[in-house]
């Protein structure tokens, strides 16, 4: 691949990777996980990148390979992760810890989160992202009409489970 090409590439990740650390938040349980999840998630983007035709935003490819691969891997289809050195063109891309802490209501909204369905777990992360129900309908590649009733079914169910943790 060109040098040019990998430039494009680490800036537009560097400009996104906030989508990336939000998707290992919601399938990830540890740092560690996080940390293994958000390099696979890289490596993903980087064998997928030359196939990018730029018929969507960056950020909604970006959130259909990355939610794919996180799928994938929490499902047990792809039972090892293959590691590799990081290119010096990757070094501004790291980890930033959330201070859950300082957030209980985030922390308990989580936590009621990790308990959804993969597919779910998708949609309210873009929900919460503020993505448009069209925006979120083609990333997960279902109809706009069915990622509403999703969501709001969703809702539902988020509500009950923290009424009963006494958060809401």
């Amino acid at each position: 691949m060109t040098q040019n090409l990998e430039l494009e590439f680490v800036t537009l990740l560097e400009d996104n990777q906030n989508i990336l650390h939000k998707i290992c938040k919601l399938y990830s349980s540890d740092l560690a996980s996080h940390q293994d999840l958000f390099q696979e998630m890289v490596i993903q983007l980087w064998k997928s990148y030359p196939k990018f035709k730029g018929d969507s935003k960056f950020s909604t490819w970006a959130y259909r390979v990355s939610l794919n691969t996180a799928i994938s891997l929490y499902r047990g289809k792809k039972t090892k992760i293959t590691t590799v050195d990081w290119d010096q063109s990757l070094s501004n891309i790291r980890y930033e810890e959330y201070n859950s802490d300082t957030e209980d209501q985030l922390k308990y909204l989580y936590d009621a989160v990790r308990q959804l369905n993969d597919i779910d777990k998708a949609l309210v992360y873009m929900y919460l992202e503020e993505k448009d129900y069209a925006e979120i309908a083609e990333t997960l590649g279902i109809s706009e009409v069915n990622a509403r009733v999703k969501m709001n079914r969703i809702k539902g169910r988020l509500k009950e489970m923290l009424t009963k943790k006494g958060v809401v």
